[in-house]
């Protein structure tokens, strides 16, 4: 009985001291390069949680949870609609930047915010379904954030809430002027910014595609656009599945890093 006891003693030990080990190393990182995951839902990820990308992480890559704390980055990334996040782009796209360098850690900011529209990214616009206040709790966050790094970038996935309205009309300058606070935000007049197309599973995504987003890059400096060409949907006609999402990380990894390097040159 004794000898039951001390080996169950020791396992209680071992477990504790892996999860003080823990909370010491996420409570002493420094220089993060740091990337804001902002948008809608498919930025937030509503992929399935499968098996293999629920276990997906990397020992360089980091992620802000809803307590402001970080902790290594896994799937779902957000929180913004808990029991409904699932997979998005936004591990795969840190570990894909980590891979980059051997040196440097990933530390990525979870903004997005499922069902908002552009208007929803106003200074104090109010969602009432997630009783939040968009760009101003990504502001609280990013500024959290910057207190162990440098905003390297931005990712953006939104549009679907705005492809059937008239507010489409309006959407670049609406983008333009988020856009331009991140940027004051960051302290980086030419932050590099990523934008993703809409999933092509409706008719209003893909005008949105190529009505709207497909001038970006002419309209807002040092943007880059990311196709959606070839993915997936869930089976909703709206969100990217889960492999779909993680395949469009790599894209926005590869954007991002012509991007930074064009700044370079």
């Amino acid at each position: 009985m004794l000898k039951k006891f001390k080996i169950l003693l020791l396992l209680i030990l071992i477990a504790v001291g892996g999860e003080v080990f823990a909370q010491e190393e996420t409570s002493t990182i420094r220089n993060l390069q740091l990337y804001i995951l902002a948008g809608q839902s498919n930025m937030a990820g509503r992929g399935q949680l499968t098996q293999e990308l629920g276990k997906l992480s990397h020992s360089r890559v980091y992620m802000l949870d809803k307590d402001y704390r970080w902790q290594l980055a896994k799937n779902p990334v957000h929180f913004d609609k808990p029991g409904i996040t699932g997979v998005g782009p936004g591990l795969s796209f840190g570990i894909e930047m980590a891979k980059e360098d051997s040196s440097i850690r990933i530390g990525l900011i979870p903004c997005a915010v499922g069902g908002t529209s552009i208007e929803r990214w106003g200074i104090g616009a109010y969602d009432p379904v997630t009783k939040t206040h968009p760009f101003d709790d990504a502001v609280i966050r990013i500024q959290e954030a910057m207190k162990v790094g440098k905003i390297k970038g931005m990712l953006w996935l939104q549009g679907e809430s705005n492809a059937t309205t008239e507010a489409s009309k309006s959407y670049m300058k609406n983008l333009e002027d988020l856009f331009n606070r991140i940027r004051k935000l960051s302290k980086n007049k030419d932050l590099p910014i990523v934008i993703g197309e809409l999933g092509r599973f409706r008719e209003p995504f893909q005008k949105f595609n190529q009505e709207v987003l497909a001038h970006v890059e002419k309209e807002i400096h040092n943007t880059g656009l990311i196709t959606s060409e070839g993915l997936t949907h869930k089976g909703d006609s709206t969100h990217f599945d889960g492999q779909s999402a993680y395949q469009l990380g790599f894209r926005f990894a590869q954007k991002m890093k012509e991007l930074q390097t064009e700044r370079k040159k």
